[in-house]
């Protein structure tokens, strides 16, 4: 674990997605940091178990449960950190969503609609009502989750594969907009991660599990906390000069 730093002491930061995995992570590695938190997910029963851990270790966090696939969710979690804060200087737009693995000729409507209105339209519903935030109180950060799968194509995942891309454009066009007002915004890329999604994947499919691992030069996959600590840095001072860029966090994997 790394040592605190308090890189984001006094940073009031919202993190979607906060429920499990990375989310999770972050808001563990966002609080040490120095951050005032507000968690969004679905699960409450979740929240409510993170928060109090969080706030038990000293820290200052509360939730919102919030679909990032409702626009009027999404303002409503903007609007209870702005009420519970006064400001919102940081937001990891981090939810998203996958799908079984399946060729395009065969991919069904509905599955395209959930992963892209998780993983574009929820980065969408998020950027929005915090840029609106972030414009009142002299600027701000955002880190938005895409994936390597935004960076490459494979096989079987064309709706993933396609939502990933255009969260890192719409990173681009929101940096490109707002650099001017000082608010950042940036994507990270993880590679293969340790979660409930791939953990259950791999009690399913054992074989897949020393494959998947191959696929890194470091011949392991990331722990949640690895990828949260990179959220986070780009959310610091520290990374003031960084916007509209895609920080990718796989091991060495797309080098190959």
């Amino acid at each position: 674990m790394t040592p605190p730093l308090k890189n984001l002491a006094g940073k009031v930061a919202l993190i979607t997605g906060a429920s499990s995995g990375i989310g999770a992570a972050a808001a563990r590695v966002f609080t040490r940091e120095g951050a005032r938190v507000v968690l969004v997910a679905r699960r409450e029963d979740r929240l409510q178990t993170l928060v109090k851990e969080l706030r038990t270790a000293g820290a200052d966090a509360s939730y919102c449960t919030a679909d990032v696939q409702s626009a009027p969710d999404m303002q409503r979690a903007v609007a209870h950190t702005l009420n519970t804060h006064g400001r919102l200087d940081a937001a990891f737009n981090n939810a998203g969503a996958a799908a079984a693995k399946t060729p395009l000729h065969l991919m069904d409507d509905a599955t395209y609609d959930l992963i892209m209105d998780t993983n574009v339209r929820g980065v969408w519903n998020c950027l929005r009502p915090q840029i609106s935030a972030m414009l009142t109180t002299g600027g701000g950060a955002i880190v938005n989750t895409s994936s390597v799968a935004g960076l490459v194509a494979t096989s079987v995942a064309a709706p993933y594969i396609a939502a990933k891309h255009a969260v890192i454009g719409l990173t681009k066009v929101a940096a490109v907009e707002y650099a001017p007002h000082h608010i950042r915004v940036n994507a990270i890329a993880p590679g293969l991660t340790r979660s409930e999604m791939v953990q259950d994947w791999f009690t399913r499919h054992p074989a897949q599990e020393a494959k998947s691992k191959a696929s890194s030069p470091q011949n392991r996959m990331a722990e949640p906390e690895e990828i949260a600590e990179a959220a986070a840095w780009l959310c610091t001072d520290h990374a003031s000069f960084i916007t509209g860029t895609t920080l990718t966090i796989d091991g060495g994997a797309t080098t190959w």
